[in-house]
């Protein structure tokens, strides 16, 4: 059997793995790369495979980084069924559709503004996200699937966000595990990631392979610096990841503010993914840990501003103010327009709450940098650049490592979703630690499984 890695390797995303054997081609995953660098250029670029030869697709959860090219891939002539559980099916019927439409809704202010350019035509067209999700099959978590004549799949939690599973592959007596994204097993919100159940090989993320998040309580950390650029009369912009990220601080500011720790100032959630995600909470009560009650306040702390005009309508009220928007690393989406807006301002504050891919503007606003480029503009920094590390969706090296150590060794691990300093990171604890035989596979990189 054949595995070749053509995405999610010297990078987070655009996770993309092709399996090979006896005659079958089946995908898991196929993501979005996103980012700065050359992202968008390697979104453009044609598959490295034919969709139209694929038995299968797999998808572990509904990030667009794991599902954001689906629709590319039926485009380009995939026929077949596309295997998720049902939370995915549910967000993908959310996210992929906004991702289609913010991508002609970016690419119509660039050309408004004379500043688009070849690599910011949109990707696919809705049409293209009809047919994927009509494609789209779920199961339950546990249960065996046929992905292919000889090869058989099932889905266990993976906690992270609604819906997300590690992939369990059984092929002529070989079994194969890709984990997706691991969440943490003290989530605000989310419940603990199931344990790894063994497997001969093994995929596994490593977005935060080299670091431990903080001790800090992210709770505390979040009230304290709310109560901070309230005080001083400002806005607090959250760049918040669409699903998972902008659910977990609205439910921090809802429970804050209820215990009177936070005063009542005016929440706007600005994305609207992130409006239709948080409703699907309270359908999905089985894989989080919010209460009934705990999740109609999270659902009620935030005026929802679905349309353009509702958000430039924000900039208009006067006062101290938060507003929750994607995307989560700075890279489009409504956000930009708050970040341009409010960042020349050393009253108001910008508070980083997730992982920021090498040099997309996220990442640069931490780094320091004094002036930001945005949306054709160079945008004084005076607002303050805040980070709360333990907000994070992923598990960091110790709980990975925690999740790793429940089943015996694989033969062999690669490690995969990270940047280069996170993967080897994490292959060198692990090959130190318990003798793990792990591989940082380059792109485009095939190896035999047998």
């Amino acid at each position: 059997m054949k595995l070749t890695f053509f995405g999610a390797t010297d990078t987070v995303t655009g996770s993309r793995f092709l399996f090979e054997h006896d005659g079958r081609r089946w995908l898991v995953d196929c993501g979005l790369f996103q980012g700065g660098g050359d992202a968008a250029a390697r979104n453009r670029a044609p598959l490295p495979f034919s969709p139209a030869s694929l038995d299968a697709v797999l998808v572990t959860h509904a990030h667009i980084d794991h599902s954001g090219m689906l629709p590319a891939l039926i485009a380009g002539g995939y026929t077949g069924p596309i295997h998720t559980t049902s939370g995915t099916l549910e967000l993908c019927n959310i996210l992929l559709p906004d991702s289609a439409h913010l991508q002609q809704e970016h690419y119509s202010y660039l050309q408004r503004h004379g500043l688009e350019t070849v690599a910011d035509t949109p990707l696919y067209s809705p049409e293209d996200v009809d047919s994927t999700l009509a494609a789209m099959q779920p199961h339950a978590l546990h249960r065996p699937f046929n992905v292919a004549p000889g090869i058989s799949a099932h889905f266990r939690s993976a906690g992270h966000i609604l819906g997300a599973a590690s992939v369990y592959l059984e092929v002529d007596g070989l079994k194969i595990c890709v984990s997706g994204d691991i969440g943490r097993p003290r989530d605000p919100v989310m419940r603990a990631p199931e344990p790894f159940d063994g497997a001969d090989y093994l995929l596994v993320e490593s977005t935060y392979g080299g670091r431990r998040h903080s001790p800090e309580d992210p709770a505390e950390r979040l009230e304290k610096l709310v109560a901070e650029t309230i005080a001083g009369g400002g806005t607090l912009v959250i760049p918040a990841f669409a699903v998972g990220r902008a659910q977990s601080i609205l439910h921090l500011i809802a429970q804050a503010t209820a215990a009177g720790r936070l005063p009542q100032v005016p929440v706007f959630l600005d994305s609207p993914m992130a409006i239709n995600t948080t409703r699907l909470y309270c359908r999905h009560a089985q894989e989080h840990r919010l209460s009934e009650a705990q999740c109609e306040a999270m659902c009620g702390i935030a005026e929802y501003t679905r349309s353009v005009e509702q958000s430039k309508h924000i900039a208009a009220h006067s006062g101290p103010k938060i507003i929750v928007s994607a995307s989560g690393m700075a890279t489009g989406g409504r956000v930009l327009h708050h970040l341009k807006h409010y960042l020349a301002d050393a009253r108001n504050a910008v508070l980083i709450v997730g992982y920021q891919a090498e040099k997309t503007l996220g990442a640069e606003l931490q780094r320091g940098i004094d002036v930001a480029p945005i949306l054709g503009a160079d945008i004084p920094v005076e607002a303050r650049i805040e980070t709360v590390d333990g907000l994070s969706a992923h598990a960091d090296q110790r709980e990975l490592t925690g999740w790793l150590h429940s089943a015996p060794p694989p033969r062999r691990t690669f490690i995969v979703h990270g940047e280069a300093d996170s993967r080897t990171a994490l292959a060198d604890h692990l090959g130190a630690e318990s003798g793990w035989a792990s591989h940082c596979p380059a792109p485009g990189e095939t190896v035999e499984l047998d």
